[in-house]
């Protein structure tokens, strides 16, 4: 009996596994089909799940610490995608001027470090009490007295209807896995942006080595992350996601990978995109 399946055996986790279906398969466009075309974004399980950690939401040690840890790669690639610039020229707010929207901003953890580098951030999600959490969270934040992101209550596909080519980013980190018809979840951000405006997106990657890793290891063996985040059959990967951005009317500039050091708790870009990627694209005018 080998390391891994000592583990399993002494975690009690065979069950559930099972349960869970782990180990199937699946596909971006056999999932929308299966839903019907379904005209909401929101999975009301996912919303639920994620409000059920909205105590301990700003613990940067807490269940959610790598996606406070993510900032510190996401905030510079979505900056320097905006507005490329030498280091030297760089100043304190380089993204002031630029409106970003941040779908499935939950508390607020990226909205509000986008706001302290100047973006006039408008942060949407479908949980209302973490919607309330973001906003009173950012009232105390003193670094954001004068540039508060603004928080709605509200699906992308609603928001765009109101704010159609308004946005000179839109930024999806983490969400396209959370949600119902994924399709029409980008279909959505795109009507939001700008022509020539920019999509920023990072998701896990549908592989078997996010399966083990990102899932099995990750939420049911090591406890990295809360148990039930993930639905592997929800996860793209990256030509799917590309396809469905080019045939939007966007073009893919650029993707790359993410890997998370939990010891460090630190995230890095890695040329590997089989567990976490990165990508850029541009909305064509």
């Amino acid at each position: 009996m080998n390391l891994i399946q000592r583990t399993v055996l002494r975690t009690g986790l065979v069950a559930n596994i099972q349960k869970c279906q782990l180990f199937g398969t699946s596909s971006i466009f056999q999932q929308n089909q299966a839903e019907g075309k379904a005209k909401s974004t929101i999975d009301s399980k996912d919303v639920n799940h994620h409000e059920g950690l909205m105590k301990t939401w700003w613990d940067e040690l807490g269940p959610i610490k790598p996606l406070h840890s993510m900032n510190l790669v996401r905030i510079p690639y979505i900056r320097d995608g905006l507005v490329p610039c030498s280091p030297e020229e760089r100043n304190a707010a380089p993204l002031r001027n630029k409106k970003i929207l941040d779908v499935g901003c939950g508390g607020g953890i990226l909205s509000e470090a986008l706001a302290k580098i100047g973006a006039t951030v408008t942060g949407i999600d479908a949980g209302k009490d973490l919607i309330e959490l973001a906003i009173e969270h950012s009232k105390m934040n003193p670094k954001l007295e004068n540039n508060l992101p603004s928080y709605i209550c509200t699906s992308v596909e609603d928001h765009c209807k109101e704010r159609k080519n308004y946005y000179d980013a839109v930024v999806a980190s983490e969400v396209i896995e959370h949600v119902n018809n994924q399709e029409l979840f980008l279909k959505s951000c795109i009507e939001a942006v700008k022509p020539g405006g920019k999509i920023f997106i990072t998701t896990p990657n549908r592989s078997r080595v996010t399966q083990f890793f990102g899932i099995f290891l990750a939420e049911y063996v090591f406890n990295l992350i809360p148990k039930g985040t993930h639905q592997y059959e929800k996860f793209l990967t990256v030509p799917e996601l590309t396809f469905l951005l080019e045939r939007n009317n966007c073009h893919v500039e650029s993707t790359c990978g993410l890997i998370y050091r939990p010891l460090s708790n630190k995230w890095e870009f890695t040329t590997s995109q089989l567990l976490v990627f990165a990508l850029q694209a541009r909305k064509l005018d």
